[in-house]
């Protein structure tokens, strides 16, 4: 049977590539296959084979039956950032934002921030990459120091990733970096509530790191960078997670170095595949992934990993949805809503959210002010339960309204995280 590979034109913020080569060309392993189009970020191959297929959103390889984990190096370039460019890094956590473009700040009375908070439960690869292979991100911090000027950084990481401060704590010799450790909450991870925990400050929803002389990059992307400019290797293989609802059971699974392109059944079947019965396939974290068709999920360089979930519990009456900036757009909301066999009579949203250039923002992630008017709002249009996607502290502030008013709560995590055995979004202690 033929191996397809598959490459979304569009991996990262900004505008898709181009594809630079046609049906039929011969690649290997690490050759560029499109270029920016203005903001943007090359995408190279992670296979030997054969151009299969090019349209406007993708590129479709047909993987040679014997593969190498050798590859066509990046040329030599005069600077770092141009590594960086060369090697299509773009941010590995999810946003996908073009690194190079941040490596361009000067900020010489500024900071690097290495996000390794591993942010999104049940998302293991960050936290495992560190144990095994702390110089990766370390370096790549010293080359981001580098390269905008900055003369002192923080690693960012939960203080409850034991191991793996011990791992950075003995592998460490750069006082210039200093470990910080965070409190074990959602959405820890986010830029802004990293910046806060740090530097005691809260910036605005439309302002960005660097409005606080900030850099902040992902620990995988880090690596990325050290990797670009250590060895000339480009983006082409990407760490993930597989868990859930699996037949080898449902703890972690870490995949280092997965091919980009790979598709998410083969690497569930790796695990000897789904266990009976099941309800979604989640494409990324529990609060911001999407269910996706196992089919049709390849894996991209801002792929976090497949959750696996039980089947969603039916709910066939009157619901009320709550927005969260922190958590899920309605449209998955509504995807869950609908799953369970729920009747949505109205829609909410947080008080602490705000629209930013089409995009939800929380004008303080992490830290709620409250939502007894919120559900008040949807008890009286009918709701009987809500549904929730709000972050540690908001669906705190949920649990301590909704049910005395005898009304439901269920977050849109809450079957991914029975599933994997892990505490419910419920009356968190916050420290």
């Amino acid at each position: 049977m033929e191996k397809l590979y598959k490459f979304p034109l569009k991996m990262h913020i900004g505008k898709p590539a181009k594809a630079i080569v046609e049906v039929g060309d011969v690649i290997k392993r690490g050759e560029c296959i499109a270029n920016e189009d203005g903001l943007g970020a090359k995408i190279h191959s992670s296979v030997n084979g054969v151009v299969r297929k090019i349209t406007k959103n993708l590129i479709e390889i047909k993987a040679d039956e014997i593969q190498s984990s050798e590859f066509v190096k990046i040329k030599e370039c005069d600077s770092l950032i141009d590594y960086v460019i060369e090697a299509g890094v773009v941010g590995a956590g999810g946003a996908g934002f073009p690194t190079h473009v941040k490596l361009q700040a000067k900020i010489p009375k500024g900071y690097i921030i290495a996000n390794c908070v591993e942010c999104e439960p049940a998302l293991k690869h960050n936290v495992y990459l560190i144990e095994n292979y702390p110089q990766l991100v370390i370096k790549g911090i010293e080359y981001a120091m580098e390269a905008t000027g900055a003369q002192r950084a923080y690693i960012a990481i939960k203080g409850k990733n034991k191991r793996a401060i011990e791992v950075l704590k003995k592998t460490l010799k750069n006082n210039k970096i200093e470990i910080k450790e965070l409190r074990d909450m959602y959405p820890m991870g986010e830029e802004r509530a990293i910046i806060h925990e740090i530097f005691g400050i809260w910036l605005r929803p439309d302002q960005l790191p660097l409005d606080a002389n900030c850099v902040v990059l992902n620990g995988e992307t880090l690596a990325n960078i050290t990797r670009a400019v250590d060895e000339r290797k480009p983006v082409i293989d990407k760490d993930l997670t597989i868990i859930g609802k699996l037949k080898s059971g449902n703890k972690p699974n870490v995949e280092l170095q997965v091919p980009v392109g790979t598709s998410f059944k083969s690497l569930i079947e790796k695990y000897g595949g789904i266990d009976g019965e099941y309800g979604e396939v989640i494409i990324g974290g529990p609060y911001t992934g999407n269910a996706q068709n196992i089919n049709s999920s390849w894996v991209t360089k801002t792929s976090g990993g497949a959750i696996v979930t039980i089947p969603l519990p039916k709910f066939e009456d009157n619901m009320g949805l709550l927005v969260c900036a922190c958590g899920n757009d309605e449209e998955r909301l509504r995807d869950v809503a609908k799953k369970m066999g729920a009747n949505v009579v109205g829609v909410t949203k947080c008080k602490n959210l705000e629209v930013i250039r089409g995009v939800n923002k929380c004008k303080t992630p992490g830290h709620c002010p409250g939502q007894v008017q919120g559900i008040i709002y949807l008890k009286n249009l009918g709701a009987k339960r809500v549904l929730i996607s709000n972050c540690s502290d908001c669906s705190n502030t949920v649990m301590c309204c909704a049910p005395k008013m005898s009304i439901p709560v269920y977050h849109h995590t809450d079957h991914v995280f029975r599933t994997i055995d892990h505490t419910l979004t419920r009356r968190l202690p916050m420290e």
